[in-house]
């Protein structure tokens, strides 16, 4: 009887190991739950207002002047690339919009925007 105890002992402990290498080899970010993975952080960049004033389709940027950006620039007026030049075709001399730009630059490429009503 004794080996029977000692058997199931060394099986049940066997099992407990694997599980929990099994385990600390799991990826528990969402710890099974089923949530669609978070929005990238430059989707959810918080927008600046600024004035177009030049739109260089031949460079792929648009000159705005804003004031100072949630992202920490100051107020001025400078050239952005933008991240999809189908928006310049979109985008008009003296229009205003709101913008996003992308930190992984610098701040150098407008990632997103969209017109001020």
């Amino acid at each position: 009887m004794t080996t029977r105890i000692h058997s199931a002992l060394i099986i049940a402990l066997a099992s407990a190991g694997f599980s929990a290498s099994g385990m600390a080899q799991m990826n528990h970010d969402m710890h099974g739950s089923t949530m669609a993975m978070p929005v990238s952080t430059v989707a959810n960049a918080a927008m600046g207002e600024g004035l177009v004033k030049k739109i260089d389709k031949t460079k792929g940027s648009v000159t705005l002047a804003h004031g100072a950006l949630p992202n920490g620039m100051p107020p001025m007026t400078m050239a952005y690339k933008v991240k999809n030049v189908a928006w310049l075709d979109k985008m008009k001399v003296g229009q205003k919009i709101r913008f996003a730009t992308d930190p992984a630059d610098g701040g150098m490429t407008v990632v997103q925007f969209e017109p001020v009503k």
